[in-house]
């Protein structure tokens, strides 16, 4: 029996959806009934609630589990939060934890998340479970943000300059966590998971105007610019700030490597940021 945090976000449900196509046993964390039913569609997907915020929750959710996919929502406090889960773990008797993680997790890391993320990783590896450590790639579904400026002027902004990032399809990186989650061999490893290619964002206009037939570009912001446009999406500053500071890295070229993981573990290629924006072409046009 699998339990699966996070089920109810995007990649959360894709890991349910894989996990259970690949014959895997799931039991989904979930907040509240309305959040169940979000995950199960009415049946088929057994759920507990529970909630990492508070630990007295997790004993009877983690009942009878022997592997654990660990995803949270950012939050100031995922140190703590992830760490609630793991301490949990540990006592329930699970046998083996695949996180969800970031490219770049260090404790040096100029980016907050990225430390966190490291934190977590440590706190796992010295519990004496069995873990395996997903470190995605930037998703192309983010590319989605950019969507409103790009159907109303077509124009992607950001501070990326002429950086290329190895950008990856979030059913790539559910597919890499459900034979980590389903099969042996994965323990003790941190796999990096791309797209198969690196693209700028200069790149990612052109194949997005390519797929909708119309003219996109990209222009290039200032830092500041850039996250006062976060903040004016309603972004909270935390989490700008660690944007900003992502963004600073894929535009120094920190991010542009590309590596196997997705076709090595899960036998098949990798998506496209070209199959990628085709099926969602839709979504960057005009209403």
């Amino acid at each position: 029996m699998i339990l699966v945090t996070g089920a109810t976000g995007n990649t959360g449900m894709e890991v349910v959806r894989q996990v259970t196509a690949r014959g895997g046993r799931v039991r989904a964390l979930v907040r509240s009934p309305e959040k169940a039913v979000t995950v199960t569609g009415g049946g088929g997907i057994e759920t507990a609630a529970g909630d990492l915020a508070h630990p007295e929750t997790l004993a009877r959710a983690l009942a009878g589990i022997e592997k654990v996919f660990l995803l949270s929502t950012g939050d100031p406090r995922q140190v703590e939060l992830q760490g609630n889960l793991v301490v949990a773990a540990k006592k329930s008797g699970v046998k083996h934890i695949v996180k969800m993680s970031a490219l770049g997790a260090a404790l040096n890391s100029p980016s907050a998340l990225a430390r966190w993320h490291a934190q977590t990783e440590n706190q796992i590896e010295k519990s004496g479970m069995a873990f395996t450590h997903l470190r995605p790639h930037f998703f192309m579904q983010n590319v989605l943000m950019f969507a409103p400026t790009i159907a109303k002027d077509g124009s992607m902004y950001a501070p990326m300059r002429d950086g290329r990032i190895g950008l990856v399809d979030t059913r790539d990186i559910a597919a890499v966590a459900a034979v980590a989650l389903t099969g042996p061999g994965h323990e003790g490893k941190a796999y990096d998971i791309t797209g198969p290619e690196a693209l700028s964002f200069a790149d990612l206009a052109a194949k997005v105007g390519a797929a909708t037939g119309r003219s996109v570009k990209y222009v290039d912001v200032p830092p500041a610019a850039a996250k006062q446009a976060m903040l004016g999406m309603g972004m909270k500053e935390w989490m700008a700030d660690n944007m900003i500071a992502i963004y600073g890295g894929f535009a120094e070229g920190h991010a542009a490597a590309v590596t196997d993981i997705v076709p090595r573990v899960t036998g098949r290629p990798g998506r496209t940021f070209d199959q990628f924006v085709k099926e969602y072409a839709h979504a960057f046009k005009a209403a």
